[in-house]
Order: structure tokens, then sequence, then C-alpha cells
């Protein structure tokens, strides 16, 4: 998965894998060594634009999954092998805040690192006090929020629809008046539903109160769950960020090459990588520090094998893992 080592290393360093991932060449973070806590698909939304594609069922109950221990080990292997990193996000197969032994996953990492700890979430159990209390053990919180409008909100986001934007919103403003590290709000724009002005301006309205320290504006750049979402071009990007104001970045995405050693076994490590996000032989060969044309031979042999399927987004290839029953 990560430098060459001896047989049990590597072996160690393949078990690693089952929930570490990376490290990514994250657009926001810089190099991120990716923490996955969930099987996949596990997730209390279905969004439109999810890169890992429909969610079967809607999960609304926290579980632990798996035991800390295991994850705060394979965390340490990698963590003993590794070049410089820049962040550790939990990220990965779904909304993080499912998993019960988040917090206690932060206090441990705390304790073993000084690398700042990054969390991805949806936002939806923010509402839970117990949840804020987990995230603000963290360094960095990266939000999301697409819409500040019921309806809209359940168009692209599709939760339950019992629940309400409100209260969504509600759990973001109590945690930035709980949270003393920063807060990224994210926002994904898809073309022709939440990019006009009317529900921009809603959207606006809600971040005003919530006061993040960022807004960071994304757009659908890899395969999404449903093929008709279409992304915003740069131009039209900008043009959002001058609604929403000053501390309104478009993120652009990451492309230049990672100086990393090479892997001991480039098969895994794309697995790895595609298991969690679909992903371009370009980025794939930047991630991984190595040629396009040893990165292309693997892809052959492993769409050979029907690990991994091929898409096309917008007149650009992406790879993801094959999913069985996906």
């Amino acid at each position: 998965m990560f430098l060459k080592k001896n047989s049990g290393q590597v072996e160690k360093l393949n078990q690693a894998g089952r929930f570490i991932y990376g490290p990514v060449l994250s657009r926001r973070l810089g190099l991120s060594l990716g923490i996955d806590i969930l099987p996949p698909k596990t997730c209390n939304f279905n969004c439109l634009y999810c890169q890992l594609g429909p969610t079967k069922k809607i999960i609304e109950k926290r579980h632990p999954y798996y035991r800390v221990t295991d994850i705060i080990e394979a965390l340490k292997t990698a963590l003993e092998h590794l070049p410089r990193i820049d962040y550790l996000t939990f990220s990965g197969s779904g909304e993080p805040t499912l998993n019960t032994h988040l917090g206690r996953l932060i206090r441990e990492i705390k304790q073993r690192t000084t690398k700042p700890v990054a969390v991805l979430t949806n936002s939806l159990l923010l509402k839970e006090k117990e949840v804020r209390e987990e995230l603000a053990l963290a360094d960095l919180v990266v939000p999301s929020l697409d819409a500040a409008e019921q309806s809209l909100f359940l168009q692209i986001n599709r939760p339950n629809p019992a629940v309400h934007i409100d209260g969504i919103i509600d759990g973001l403003i109590r945690f930035r008046e709980e949270f003393h590290g920063q807060i990224w709000l994210e926002v994904m724009l898809i073309k022709g539903m939440n990019d006009k002005p009317e529900p921009l301006l809603k959207l606006k309205d809600a971040i005003a109160k919530i006061r993040p320290h960022k807004i960071q504006l994304n757009t659908v750049v890899r395969p999404p769950a449903e093929a008709w979402v279409e992304p915003l071009g740069k131009e039209e990007m900008v043009e959002v960020s001058k609604i929403l104001g000053p501390s309104a970045e478009v993120i652009i995405e990451a492309t230049k090459r990672v100086d990393l050693e090479k892997r001991e076994n480039l098969e895994n490590s794309i697995l790895s990588i595609l298991k969690r996000r679909p992903a371009s032989e370009e980025e794939l060969a930047s991630l991984l520090s190595e040629s396009k044309e040893k990165v292309q031979q693997v892809l052959e042999k492993l769409l050979a094998e029907k690990k991994v399927q091929v898409k096309d987004h917008y007149h650009r290839r992406q790879f993801e893992y094959f999913w069985k029953g996906k």
C-alpha cells in the first residue's frame, strides 16, 4: 500500500488499507491521509451528485461498525511508513458521524500524533449534542450545505423526507458557537438546481447565521449517482462566489504531481483509492507518484479482471471500483 518493506510489513500495510487510504492530494487539505470507518456505502443522505453512487438504504441510527483498536492499529502502521502528510481526514465510504466511535477515535489519534484531524460531514447529525461534542475534538470540520430551502434540499440530498433543513441549519449554528477549530462550509453546485439567484440568496442568508470561516464552492467533477446531473463551468462558479460574498472560494481540483516514494503494490494502491472515490488516470498517476504509462497498464489488467469499471463524465474518463451487486 505504501513504501517497500519486508513481506511481514507489507502484509500489515495491506491490512491497514481496510481503514486507511492514500495519502490523497486533496483540493482543500493538501496531502490528506484518509480514515474510512464505515462499510460501503453507509449514509443518511442519497445525494444526486455522490461519487459513491446511490445509497441503497438510508441509515439513520449510529452504530460502532468496527473495533477502535483495529482502526488505530491500522493508522499506526500507516503513519510509521508514510512520508509527509498535511491532514488525517475522516472520509471515504459514507457519513463519518454515523460511527459511534468517532469521538473516541479522534481522542486516540490526538494522543499518537500532532497531525491535524479533519472530518468531512453532510451536517445532518449536528443537531445532536453528542455528535457536536465528538466533532469538536477535531481541528477542522468541513460540513456541507447545498440548499437552505426545504423542497430543494429534498431534491438534491434526498434524505428521509421527515428531515427538515431548518434543523440542519440550526445544528450548524450551534456547532459554530461551540467549536474552537475551523469550519469550512462546502456547497456542491448542480447546474439548473441550486445555482440560480433565488436559492443562492436564501443560502447566503443561512450562511450569514452559521458564520463559517470559509465557504468552499464545489461542483460535480466525478461521475455522480444520477447520470443527468451536470457541473457548473469555472466562470459560472465565479459568478456564484460573487453572490455568496468575499469568504466564498471556488475549489480548483489538484493536479500537481505528489513526490512520494514508489508503492510496493501499485494494484492494491489503485484499488484502495478507487474503493473510496472515482479517479482519472492522471489523478492516480499524481496521487501515487507513478508514470501514467504504469498506471494505465495496471488499469488495463484490473479492467480485464472486472475489478474496476470506467465511465465518461463530461469528456473525461473516470475509473471506479467495481462493487459486486452495484
